[in-house]
């Protein structure tokens, strides 16, 4: 062997015997460190078994004093139980004995008081004989009064029956007249209050102005000159007028002014609004007319539709088809009995939407129908049928909801009312007419109906005159003081009042007054 290698073998040898020596010196010491570790782990066992210890014996002899403290503490409440249960035992032996000397002492009354209720009852005994004596008496001397009474009077004792209970029927007759009376006023009080709060309240929170117009329009002219050229050459211009707008123009001595007279507003305004223009260019002629004719038909419409959208916008009403809107407008130039209609519709849908708010019901729907319940007003001058068929047929094309079509046909009683806010509609339609100075009466109808006021009211029984007053509102009836009684006043009344509900149509009430006068006359000689 080469030295080279031995050299290199001894040097491994040397690292691997270096590597073992390594390997088990650190063996060793590992081996140490557990032993002692084990060892301390065995001190720190018995340490804590000692403190364990400890711990148990404080904790017992803690307990054995706590147990003591609980016996002597249980002991003490046992006896203090047992003093009160001693002390209660005595005070219910006081009350038992208290008690049954009590019911000794009311024992000793109950007998006293037999004694005596014995001692009542015998003289009661002895009344009773002296009472029954005195009838007996009594009813010996009311024979003899009663023989003396029909000897002076000269009627039997069943005739004076007989009177004595006729007059006690005509006293019950009047007293049943008069309460009769006070029950009706009673109850037409209690069932009016409600209704006249808030029909009272709906009125004053609204002030409607009066608009009244007639069926001719007056036009101002500048100087009388200006009626000639209105006439034109041969009268061609005012037949040009008159062909174009459907009005007749008349002219007379009337002085700066001429009259416009026609059925339909709509165009009676126009030919006003037309006749002013043409005053007012000085250039008359068949074609100017045409020209301005047509201006003032659009400024019309636009009139009429503005004035629908401003009544809309101030109920705060929606969503209303245009046709609806367009035949609205027209309302604006169409009366009834002097009452314009839109005016009154708009009258109308305030009154129902007030009373729908006091009475907590839909208020939109309550004005939207108080609007739309006269909108066929403003189709009758262009088409057949009544007001009623003619809105009906239009909100229901434009599907108008069923309260407003129950409202157009209910307020004139062609069908029955449906719902709540319809009522109201009616009623508001009553009041907006019936109203002091909203309506003009032809003076005939007005006294023909004066007249069959007074006429019922004269048929009746022991009537003497009859009036009636206040346009017909208040009817006054004088009955003959002989053969009708204060009591039958009420039942006249009545009678009169329910004949005018059945006989007559008339807006608003009519007051009965039944007047009775009594006089005593003599003479001083």
């Amino acid at each position: 062997m080469e030295p080279p290698q031995a050299i290199g073998l001894a040097a491994a040898l040397m690292l691997l015997v270096g590597f073992l020596l390594g390997f088990f010196l650190s063996r060793s010491r590992e081996r140490r460190q557990q032993q002692q570790e084990r060892a301390e782990a065995r001190d720190e066992a018995s340490r804590i078994v000692g403190r364990a210890q400890e711990e148990a014996e404080s904790l017992r002899k803690a307990g054995e004093l706590q147990g003591r403290e609980e016996a002597v503490r249980l002991r003490e409440e046992w006896k203090e139980e047992e003093s009160r249960r001693r002390e209660e035992l005595e005070r219910t032996e006081r009350k038992l004995a208290e008690r049954s000397e009590s019911l000794d002492r009311r024992f000793d009354r109950l007998n006293e008081r037999d004694t005596a209720q014995e001692a009542r009852t015998e003289r009661i005994r002895e009344r009773e004989g002296v009472i029954e004596e005195l009838e007996r008496s009594a009813r010996e001397t009311l024979q003899a009064a009663q023989g003396r009474l029909e000897e002076i009077a000269g009627l039997s004792s069943q005739e004076a029956k007989n009177r004595l209970i006729s007059d006690m029927e005509e006293e019950a007759r009047a007293e049943a007249a008069q309460s009769l009376r006070r029950i009706r006023e009673e109850g037409q009080w209690t069932a009016d209050r409600e209704a006249k709060k808030i029909i009272g309240m709906a009125i004053q929170r609204m002030a409607a102005d009066e608009t009244a117009h007639a069926t001719v329009s007056v036009v101002q002219l500048p100087s009388d000159d200006m009626k000639g050229r209105i006439i034109g050459r041969e009268g061609r211009n005012i037949r040009a007028f008159e062909q174009a707008t459907g009005i007749d123009v008349i002219i007379d001595d009337t002085p700066e002014a001429i009259v416009l007279s026609g059925f339909d507003p709509v165009r009676r305004e126009m030919a006003r609004i037309a006749m002013e223009k043409l005053v007012e260019d000085g250039r008359i002629h068949p074609g100017r007319i045409e020209e301005i004719v047509e201006k003032s038909h659009g400024e019309v419409e636009d009139g009429m539709r503005e004035a629908a959208e401003q009544a809309l916008y101030d109920l705060g009403i929606h969503d209303v088809h245009s046709e609806i809107v367009k035949a609205l407008g027209r309302l604006k130039f169409r009366t009834s009995y002097g009452q314009n209609q839109l005016q009154h519709s708009r009258e109308v849908a305030r009154l129902a939407g007030y009373m729908a708010e006091e009475m907590r019901l839909d208020v939109q729907l309550a004005k939207r129908a108080g609007l739309l319940h006269d909108v066929g007003k403003g189709l009758t001058h262009e088409h057949e049928g009544t007001h009623v068929e003619l809105g009906y047929d239009l909100c229901r094309k434009y599907g108008e909801p069923p309260v407003v079509l129950n409202s157009i046909r209910a307020h004139h009683d062609e069908e029955p009312h449906r719902f709540p806010e319809t009522f109201l509609v009616t009623a508001a339609d009553a009041i907006s007419g019936s109203r002091p100075g909203a309506r003009r009466e032809m003076f005939e109808t007005y006294v023909k109906r004066l007249e069959r006021l007074e006429s019922i009211a004269m048929e009746l029984e022991g009537v003497e005159r009859c009036f009636a007053v206040q346009a017909g509102r208040e009817v006054r009836v004088m009955v003959e003081p002989d053969h009708v009684s204060d009591e039958d006043m009420a039942q006249i009344s009545e009678k009169v009042a329910r004949r005018f509900e059945d006989e007559l149509q008339y807006p608003g009430q009519i007051k009965v007054i039944v007047i009775r006068e009594t006089r005593a006359i003599d003479f001083a000689r």
